[in-house]
Order: structure tokens, then C-alpha cells, then sequence
């Protein structure tokens, strides 16, 4: 149930091959830091924000669902979450984490369907 959000929306504006390093990452209620990294992987797509000084220069892994809307022109990426939902979420180590099947079937279950910020379970 969480593989969709691994996916870009159809609605995003998200060009496969598009550089979004350097992008700045837009919650609903305010800036959440900058992209560090990304992949377009079908099934796999994902941005890694630094935040900054936000929560205290910690990483933070954004599932390729969340993005509403990407600006080039601005170089900003918009997402469909709150600053506190971004920070509640299950702790981020790019060492660990990037490669791993089981943290990343929890971070989209937080963001997916059936999760807390998600939709309904079907």
C-alpha cells in the first residue's frame, strides 16, 4: 500500500532527468530547507532535505508523493505537509537509511494511505 508514494503525482510537474539539487522545499506552513539530493527511480523516487538550522541541521527523507508542485522557475518544491509532520517523522540517517527496504516501508506508511497523515485504509 505504499508504494504510491514513492511515485510523482501525474500533477507535480516533475520532469524525469530535472536536477532538483539546490531546490527549496516548501511545507503548507513555511520553508522547510533545501534538496541535498534526489532520485527520479520509478517505484523509488525520493528528496533528501537539508533543513537547515529548522531542526538543527538534520536530514530529513521526503517520499516523491508528497510533492504537489514543482517551480522551476522559483527552484522551489512545494509538499503537501506541515513543518511538524515533516519533523515527527521517523528519524533520517542517509548512511542508514538510503538503501533500506524496512525504513523506507515505514516512512511510507507515515506518509502513505492508512498512515497518520495519509488517506484511508483500503
Amino acid at each position: 500500500m505504499t508504494e504510491h508514494v514513492w511515485s510523482y503525482t501525474s500533477t507535480s510537474g516533475h520532469l524525469a532527468g530535472t536536477d532538483l539539487t539546490g531546490y527549496k522545499v516548501e511545507a503548507t506552513d513555511g520553508s522547510v530547507g533545501k534538496v541535498d539530493k534526489h532520485s527520479d527511480e520509478v517505484g523509488d523516487a525520493y528528496l533528501v532535505v537539508d533543513t537547515g538550522v529548522w531542526i538543527f541541521g538534520k536530514e530529513v527523507l521526503l517520499p516523491a508523493g508528497t510533492v504537489v508542485r514543482i517551480d522551476p522557475d522559483d527552484r522551489k518544491i512545494f509538499v503537501d505537509r506541515t513543518k511538524e509532520q515533516i519533523k515527527d517523522a521517523p528519524e533520517f540517517h542517509r548512511d542508514q537509511h538510503l538503501g533500506d527496504r524496512g525504513y523506507h516501508e515505514e516512512l511510507g506508511t507515515y506518509y502513505g494511505i492508512g498512515g497518520p497523515f495519509g488517506g484511508p485504509a483500503v
